[in-house]
């Protein structure tokens, strides 16, 4: 399990972590979003041990990972722009792995490189950035880490081959229990994988939940209400919008609570819609405004 308590960091006078609090169980694929400057990779940084936090806590099944070889030893990160020896091939870095990883399996690296394509004596400086981010899963897969940390990790990739990669990362959580933290802007691609979110702005967690529970808390109604009739009170409308008597609504509940605060208006008809995990990160900040809106659930 990962634990982050009160996580604090600055960047001259600036902070860019501020308290942040964050759990991420054993074997979930944890999917980290909020909008640029949010500060998830300066999170990802943290966990991978780069950086010292300035105050807080951090640990991988209670121990810190900051300048901790044995606790690194359990983890493989990916940065969005993965950095390798130009000169070095993928055969190099894969030897480099195995001398620092003590868990790096020589036999998965072999079977993986039919997955991947890519030649072993290929150097680095002559792949594309696509075939570079490939050859960082090749490697991060075949340490067979307890955790593995993705910051933007399909950017570069062809649609086949993030389907792909994905593919691997979720036999590994089926199969071994890996744990995987992934940061990314593409919601739609994170809703498919993840079964936990967290919401990240200005260095604070805003909320973090299962996936299925999030969007079950979160209902977006069309009703049609007669000549006259208001909304009822005690909803928590997240978004709203009226045509004549037609009402779209983004309302933060159960779909049960929900429509039943809504039935006393007497409505002509009741409609709900499921609400994807980029319309409930959308209206949870705020939609269009500046400014992100307290949450409270």
């Amino acid at each position: 399990m990962i634990e982050v308590r009160k996580l604090c960091k600055k960047f001259d006078g600036f902070a860019a972590l501020d308290g942040l609090d964050i759990t991420v169980p054993d074997g979930a694929v944890y999917g980290l979003v909020g909008p640029n400057g949010a500060g998830k990779s300066t999170l990802i940084r943290h966990l991978a041990g780069i950086l010292r936090q300035d105050g807080g806590e951090l640990l991988f099944d209670g121990e810190p990972v900051f300048e901790n070889p044995a606790v690194k030893a359990r983890i493989a990160y990916i940065p969005d722009d993965a950095f390798y020896y130009p000169g070095a091939s993928v055969k190099d870095m894969m030897q480099f792995y195995r001398r620092i990883y003590p868990s790096f399996s020589s036999e998965r690296f072999e079977k993986l490189g039919g997955a991947f394509g890519i030649a072993p004596e290929r150097p680095f400086r002559r792949l594309s950035k696509g075939m570079k981010k490939q050859a960082a899963f090749w490697l991060a897969l075949s340490v067979c880490p307890k955790y593995i940390l993705l910051d933007e990790p399909l950017d570069g990739l062809d649609p086949v081959m993030r389907r792909h990669v994905m593919k691997l990362l979720l036999a590994d959580v089926a199969e071994n229990g890996t744990t995987v933290l992934v940061s990314s802007h593409n919601l739609r691609e994170l809703e498919d994988v993840c079964d936990h979110v967290g919401i990240m702005n200005k260095g604070r967690m805003l909320l973090q939940r299962p996936l299925s529970e999030l969007q079950d808390r979160t209902v977006k109604v069309q009703l049609a209400l007669p000549e006259g009739r208001k909304l009822p009170e005690g909803l928590d409308i997240l978004h709203s919008s009226v045509t004549g008597s037609l009402y779209q609504l983004i309302v933060r509940g159960s779909t049960g609570e929900v429509t039943n605060i809504l039935s006393t208006a007497e409505p002509f008809f009741i409609d709900v819609l499921p609400m994807s995990l980029e319309e409930i990160f959308i209206y949870e900040l705020g939609g269009g405004d500046s400014e992100v809106r307290d949450i409270i659930l």
